[in-house]
């Protein structure tokens, strides 16, 4: 599994989805970033990810963007966990 720092992230790297719910997002939004809660994005990857583009996932705690890089890796999507600490 591929991981970077956010201070790392640049977004010409690719996109940089937040999987956190919509609420935690609206009162904290992560900078260059798109809003795609966990569930939502594992439930409809397809109509959201292009096998031939990179994908930055980040979350606060880490936990479910581990989580979902873990999943869309096996799924065969090119995904970076990005760590805020």
């Amino acid at each position: 599994m591929k991981t970077i720092k956010l201070s790392e992230y640049q977004p010409l790297m690719g996109k940089l989805i937040d999987v956190r719910d919509k609420l935690s997002y609206k009162e904290n939004p992560t900078t260059n970033s798109v809003n795609i809660p966990y569930e939502t994005l594992l439930l409809n990857y397809k109509e959201y990810l292009d096998k031939n583009k990179p994908y930055y996932i980040i979350c606060k705690s880490g936990i479910k963007s581990r989580k979902a890089v873990r999943i869309l890796e096996f799924y065969g999507y090119n995904v970076t966990q990005v760590e805020t600490k």
